[in-house]
């Protein structure tokens, strides 16, 4: 009886194998090819931006001297004698940028590490998901919520300030990236392995010791990615800048005045203030090629700091 019914079972373990045989055999064929198409198209159309960026920006250069577009100190393309200098741009850019790693870097590092040593369980399944939702939030809503509330909160403490200006997008942006910087540095600091805490407690460290001599050093590299992944998301930030930073394009330090950004100055000129094929139009590609170098760079940034300040546990 026993021996039939394992035949029994055999047969039907085999029947269904069988049936789910042809199946799988596609599946496991189908799937590695599937996988190649993805990651082929995002090779593609990475490769795509880039020779579009570099062909319209060679076009561009054709008309403008590209000694004028790196050492001029004036940005006005659409006067009668129009200059290409992308100094004011790039500066507009850096400042908002250092404005808002100001505002990010302190609270956003801080939210990492209370999260990380203080926070119990339970209250970081809560603050944490919270936090990210600032990440969220579309930046149009964070453009206008720099104009209208930021802006006039300020003037009551800045008279001078101007209606466009550079502090407040600055700061937006900065509370638009603090979840970036705080969730890469809580998964660096969470990663480092609790006896290395427990040995700091054993020699007598209090809480505030560990977390700031022991765990933040040992996740130096995760967390120093987190700024410059940041900082290169502040400086292609477009909306915000857009609406609360104005169009006024001058090389300044002034956070009180308006300036214009290099992705502000791409909208402006998307919008249509510019005829299809004239030199203003295929200056926005140049301005975007600078921004991609600049992306570039603190992308690759980022990996070095990664590899070169790992811990390996």
């Amino acid at each position: 009886m026993g021996n039939s019914n394992g035949k029994k079972i055999q047969d039907i373990i085999a029947e269904k194998k069988s049936s789910n045989k042809s199946f799988d055999v596609i599946v496991e064929r189908a799937m590695p090819k599937l996988f190649l198409i993805c990651a082929t198209i995002s090779i593609l159309t990475t490769i795509g931006i880039v020779f579009t960026l570099l062909f319209e920006t060679i076009t561009f250069f054709n008309h403008v001297s590209i000694i004028e577009f790196i050492t001029s100190k004036e940005w006005y393309p659409m006067h009668s004698d129009p200059s290409f200098g992308i100094l004011p741009l790039v500066s507009g850019t850096l400042l908002i940028a250092l404005i808002a790693m100001v505002i990010a870097i302190p609270m956003g590092l801080g939210a990492a590490i209370y999260l990380s040593e203080y926070a119990s369980m339970k209250t970081r399944k809560i603050i944490k998901p919270v936090l990210e939702v600032l990440a969220g939030i579309p930046t149009i809503v964070y453009g206008f919520f720099a104009l209208t509330f930021v802006t006039p909160l300020l003037k009551n403490f800045i008279p001078d300030l101007s209606i466009y200006n550079a502090l407040s997008p600055g700061i937006v942006v900065g509370i638009m990236i603090i979840p970036m910087i705080a969730s890469l540095s809580e998964d660096a600091m969470s990663s480092v392995p609790r006896s290395i805490r427990e040995g700091a407690y054993a020699m007598g460290s209090t809480r505030f010791e560990v977390a700031i001599k022991v765990v933040l050093p040992a996740a130096l590299s995760g967390v120093m990615a987190s700024f410059v992944l940041a900082i290169s998301r502040a400086i292609g930030e477009t909306m915000i800048v857009t609406v609360a930073g104005g169009a006024n394009p001058v090389a300044t330090l002034d956070v009180t005045s308006a300036i214009q950004t290099m992705t502000a100055y791409i909208v402006q000129v998307s919008l249509g203030d510019a005829g299809y094929g004239t030199t203003v139009y295929y200056s926005i590609y140049a301005v975007g090629m600078t921004l991609f170098v600049f992306t570039l760079i603190m992308n690759l940034l980022a990996f070095f700091i990664s590899r070169r300040f790992r811990e390996e546990y």
